[in-house]
């Protein structure tokens, strides 16, 4: 017998929706706060000329700038203000919630509640500077030397006030970015970072799919592995579709109760997802490595440019682009590592073990307390095993394939993970919305046709 829940949720229709006036509110904000996501990323820098930059840029893609570019939407090969994306803001925020882990002061700020909270914001904030600037630094100096040793202006009057320019620059988009996301979250539909990500790649996709359809009109591609291609696309769809709803149900009982039926035994079940860290982990394992390749990128550039010194850095950057089996290696780690960090951060076993005894509730066979907490520790390391796997899986064979194959036209794996998830997850939150709306809409309905009794 379906829960009331589940038929409001099949009652939903097109005319529920357009009395939902909130919820119009924050999709239109979320799709403007979009847009505005998208003009920024055509503004570049002061003191770029675009045509000679989109030149330039195309001697260098590959690798580890065409990670940058996704997540960014094409910025980084226009070098607009927002470039760097929102990729700051992630590792500082994943410095942070290490650090309130780790850190005692910080436990103590992050077990105070919304004040607590707030406070580790702020910090992720000032970190969130720092890193911009200096990768926004980097970032500046890395194309005047680039375009100093490719014989492209795409820097117009080089020198230390295109670099202040450029990097101020770079951190205000970057903050900007940072202060639209927190907007979308509290003002709109679903996750404001991850929503910018998704609509970088988004804004991606037609040219990937031209790209491929064009490879398969020319020859360069030959039709089967086009439709190849098109079909490992859709069995992964379909594949994270079914992953993301997975769940293991924990069974909850209660005492007996007296009710109008007499002594009745209440059950209900704890849903843990299969993948409860979401898609966080590649996305925090992506900005982990996008730090230090950027300097070593940097330092490996300025040592072939002076010649001899430093021939490691040169090789070490090499070892690690984009798609060589080390890179593929250190972040299927990192995917591993905060898959397991994560659903520790989202799901406290002993805080749930210590809520369920203090409502009276137990899990049949295990007594409550300590032992409950250590059942709840082991299935959710079982779990997590299965959905490291499977976002190892996802975000890694695809590139793989693609590299064995010799194609340019890369699947995405990562990518594809992102937008499946965070439609998902949007989807989710707009269906909610509309449960409640129409929750509310019963309750007033109620009210009306109670009249009160006269005296």
């Amino acid at each position: 017998m379906a829960s009331a829940a589940e038929q409001l949720a099949s009652s939903i229709t097109l005319a529920n929706f357009q009395k939902a006036t909130e919820l119009k509110k924050r999709l239109w904000f979320t799709v403007g706060a979009l847009i505005l996501f998208r003009l920024l990323s055509f503004v570049p820098v002061p003191g770029i000329d675009p045509v000679a930059m989109n030149a330039l840029y195309q001697t260098q893609s590959g690798g580890i700038l065409d990670v940058f570019n996704t997540f960014s939407g094409g910025a980084l090969s226009r070098f607009s203000i927002v470039a760097l994306g929102v990729m700051p803001y992630i590792t500082a925020s994943i410095v942070i919630q290490l650090g309130a882990t780790l850190y005692g002061p910080w436990q103590a700020l992050r077990k105070e509640g919304e004040t607590g909270r707030k406070k580790l914001n702020q910090y992720t904030r000032y970190l969130t500077v720092a890193i911009t600037l200096v990768q926004g630094y980097l970032a500046v100096r890395g194309l005047e030397s680039q375009s100093v040793r490719q014989g492209i202006t795409a820097v117009v009057q080089p020198g230390m006030l295109f670099e202040l320019a450029g990097t101020v620059s770079l951190v205000g988009g970057t903050l900007f970015l940072m202060w639209i996301g927190e907007q979308i979250t509290s003002r709109g539909i679903g996750n404001g970072v991850s929503l910018i990500i998704m609509a970088g790649i988004v804004a991606r996709l037609p040219q990937a799919v031209a790209q491929l359809l064009e490879g398969g009109r020319t020859g360069s591609m030959s039709p089967v592995l086009v439709f190849g291609i098109v079909a490992l696309t859709v069995v992964l769809v379909l594949f994270i579709c079914f992953m993301e709803r997975a769940q293991r149900r924990v069974l909850i009982q209660y005492p007996k109760r007296q009710t109008v039926r007499g002594m009745q035994q209440e059950r209900s079940h704890l849903p843990i997802k299969l993948n409860t860290a979401g898609v966080i982990p590649p996305i925090f394992a992506s900005s982990l490595l996008l730090m230090p390749l950027t300097v070593l990128n940097w330092a490996g550039n300025r040592a072939e440019a002076g010649g001899g010194a430093s021939d490691w850095l040169i090789t070490l950057s090499t070892y690690l682009q984009h798609g060589t089996p080390a890179y593929e290696t250190l972040y299927g780690l990192g995917i591993a590592f905060f898959c397991f960090f994560y659903t520790a951060v989202q799901f406290n076993s002993e805080e749930t073990a210590d809520n369920l005894k203090r409502h009276g509730g137990f899990i049949p066979g295990k007594r409550p307390g300590k032992q409950t907490e250590e059942y709840f520790d082991y299935l959710l390391n079982r779990i997590t095993v299965i959905g490291a796997a499977y976002l190892v899986l996802i975000c890694l064979i695809p590139d793989l394939l693609s590299a064995q194959a010799g194609l340019n036209f890369r699947l995405g794996g990562t990518s594809l993970l992102i937008v499946v998830n965070v439609t998902m997850d949007t989807v989710s939150q707009i269906q909610s919305h509309l449960i409640a709306h129409q929750y509310g809409d019963l309750i007033k309905k109620a009210k009306l046709k109670t009249t009160p009794r006269r005296r």
